[in-house]
């Protein structure tokens, strides 16, 4: 039976064929991560890559994130994995680890223009070893929105400042129908509750658990409690996106800690929301966790020459601009990042300060360790966690056996 790690290991062992710059006929296949809705802006790159590179042919294929990775893991073991990806979050560790990626590093060392075209942040963040197999595509952060009104109302005048505002402030708003805070909980988007805390997951050179502290056990046990009494909605552990952004919009939540493409879910469902009744700012402390999207070559491509060339041209400032533009998104392209801002800050004044969010305090992104098993790791601590905040299990208990299952699990990495 094929694993996904065989799969992986499949598609890593494909043998690369030389480029075929001189071939009439070179063709590529570009996969994205569900951005069918922005069909005439992708037509219109491959259309313009075509007529800069003679002979060159572009194939698209999208994909909804539940059906990417399968996708592509039949692709790598059938030896056609697509040419360029886009992925989110961290699932690109997996198949850098895996040999699935091609290693960007040396490409950027000859090109530094391109390297230094990329917010050097975020860059990083696309890093496993030491060596770049990523780039940046769109870039988004973990942030804070909250409720004016509900504010107001509970004499609460401006954003928490801590961990412990967050939870004083909850309770007052939590009345009737009415919480107070609401999280998102995928790709460790909750974890900047911890860092504000001072837990860790891991040691610093990531071999073992640290997050069996005393000090972890009282947060959670705090913010179970919170649940448990109304004052954290319960959506925070239970729901992904649609479920908690969906509750904020109704009006009756006071914050959410979200990153940026919540805005535009909940703006586009809550009436009420205006800049004169959303706040937006930081967590405390400015921690986050980041949730991006990359772009990377698969090392079975047949032209990673012509791959790496389209690479460039969605990434560079025409293309990126566009992508800024309709999508009012960062591209982690910092000159037409910044030219985004300019224009937001007279045109739409609360975009702007949503995404101007997301380039200040990058040196506080957490959640973002390096692990070729984040996937396995993720689960198994938030199966615990998640226990835990709704009551199954106490919090002593649940940390301890996520401390024991995530020891074994990085033994066997």
């Amino acid at each position: 039976m094929l694993t996904r790690r065989s799969l992986l290991a499949a598609g890593a062992l494909a043998p690369l064929a030389a480029p075929a710059f001189g071939q009439a006929r070179r063709r590529i296949s570009f996969l994205t991560w569900n951005i069918i809705d922005q069909e005439p802006l992708i037509r219109g790159w491959i259309a313009s890559f075509e007529r800069a590179n003679p002979g060159a042919e572009v194939e698209w294929l999208d994909k909804k994130g539940p059906e990417l990775p399968p996708f592509y893991q039949t692709q790598l073991a059938a030896g056609t994995p697509p040419d360029v990806i886009n992925t989110q979050g961290a699932l690109w560790l997996e198949y850098a680890a895996g040999g699935a990626l091609m290693d960007m590093t040396p490409l950027l060392a000859q090109e530094p223009a391109v390297k230094g075209r990329y917010n050097a942040e975020y860059l990083s963040n696309w890093t496993y070893e030491g060596r770049n197999f990523m780039l940046p595509f769109y870039i988004t952060k973990t942030l804070l929105f909250w409720n004016r009104p509900m504010f107001q109302r509970a004499g609460l005048s401006g954003p928490p400042q801590n961990f412990d505002d967050i939870l004083s402030f909850a309770g007052r708003m939590a009345q009737g129908d009415n919480t107070g805070f609401l999280t998102l909980n995928f790709d460790w988007l909750y974890w900047p509750l911890f860092a504000m805390n001072g837990v860790e997951l891991l040691t610093p050179d990531m071999r073992r658990p640290a997050f069996n502290t005393p000090r972890a056990v009282e947060v959670v046990e705090r913010l179970a409690r919170a649940s448990d009494s109304g004052a954290i909605n319960k959506i925070s552990w239970t729901g992904r996106w649609v479920e908690p952004n969906g509750a904020f919009a109704a009006g009756n939540v006071g914050m959410l800690h979200a990153h940026s493409p919540a805005y535009f879910f909940i703006k586009g469902q809550g009436s009420w929301i205006n800049p004169e009744t959303l706040g937006v700012g930081h967590a405390p402390g400015g921690y986050s966790t980041p949730n991006s999207h990359g772009l990377g070559i698969s090392r079975g491509s047949r032209q990673p020459e012509l791959a790496w060339a389209f690479v460039k041209h969605i990434t560079a400032r025409e293309q990126a601009s566009q992508l800024a533009t309709q999508r009012r998104i960062l591209t982690g392209n910092t000159e037409v990042d910044q030219a985004l801002l300019n224009t937001l800050r007279t045109d739409d004044p609360q975009v702007h300060a949503v995404l101007t969010t997301q380039l200040e305090h990058t040196d506080r992104m957490v959640g973002k360790w390096p692990l070729a098993n984040d996937a396995r790791i993720k689960d198994i601590f938030w199966a615990e966690l998640q226990s835990a905040l709704l009551g199954r299990k106490p919090a002593r208990q649940a940390l301890a056996d996520a401390e024991r299952r995530l020891t074994r699990e990085i033994g066997r990495a």
